[in-house]
């Protein structure tokens, strides 16, 4: 899943997104409205996570030119201020949530992950591929209830693609959901992902397998 972040301190911003990012989630970070509304017409997002207070304007403002642009898209607002006023605004302002400074990083994932299960997303917390099943709240994958143990990068890469299992999912629709533009992607760092979760399902005896199209993407299908 992949996270718009907008936060202009420079020591809280960098923080928050390396640790979304161990959390499984890939971030963009920006620092402004400006930045934030690049990147917003750049790619796609599956929730926002706005500071209010920004160099060149109020956070909120930027909720109805994200929406324009991605219809639907849960935003989740952050703030120093703790009057109630000032959540009640927020809310007003069309931010699905809020969640005051300083916050746990614990907290910050539940209330996105909660946003992510809102039906209008239509995102099941718990996936299922014939015996494969990944709960995506927990990001634990399993076979007929036996762990199975993936990397970080590796589950999310699941996920994407059960998904849309049965459906071939292009290279670069995953490159943009696995990677943060931010983020330094080796040239066969996909290749490598897809490799390593192919041999965990093929060990493992998952019932399913992932097979690469060559020359459009990947589907992941349950063995007939």
């Amino acid at each position: 899943m992949r996270i718009l972040l907008v936060e202009d301190d420079r020591d809280l911003g960098p923080v928050v997104a390396e640790n979304l990012r161990r959390d499984g989630f890939a971030v963009d970070l920006a620092a402004s409205l400006a930045e934030a509304r690049e990147l917003a017409e750049l790619g796609r997002f599956d929730v926002a996570v706005l500071d209010r207070r920004l160099p060149d304007g109020e956070g909120l403002s930027l909720v109805s030119a994200l929406r324009r642009l991605q219809p639907g898209l849960p935003v989740l607002a952050l703030t120093a201020r703790d009057a109630t006023e000032d959540r009640i605004e927020g809310l007003n302002a069309g931010a699905d949530d809020y969640l005051g400074k300083p916050f746990a990083h614990g907290e910050l994932v539940a209330r996105l992950r909660a946003l992510l299960r809102r039906p209008r997303h239509v995102l099941s917390p718990v996936l299922a591929l014939g015996p494969l099943a990944l709960d995506t709240a927990e990001r634990r994958a399993s076979i007929e209830g036996r762990p199975l143990n993936l990397a970080r990068r590796e589950t999310t890469l699941l996920e994407i693609l059960m998904r849309k299992a049965g459906r071939v999912v292009q290279k670069e629709a995953v490159i943009e959901a696995l990677y943060g533009l931010d983020d330094a992607v080796e040239p066969n760092a996909l290749e490598a992902s897809v490799s390593r979760l192919r041999r965990h399902l093929v060990e493992s005896a998952s019932g399913v397998e992932l097979v690469t199209v060559r020359g459009v993407g990947y589907v992941l299908r349950a063995v007939t």
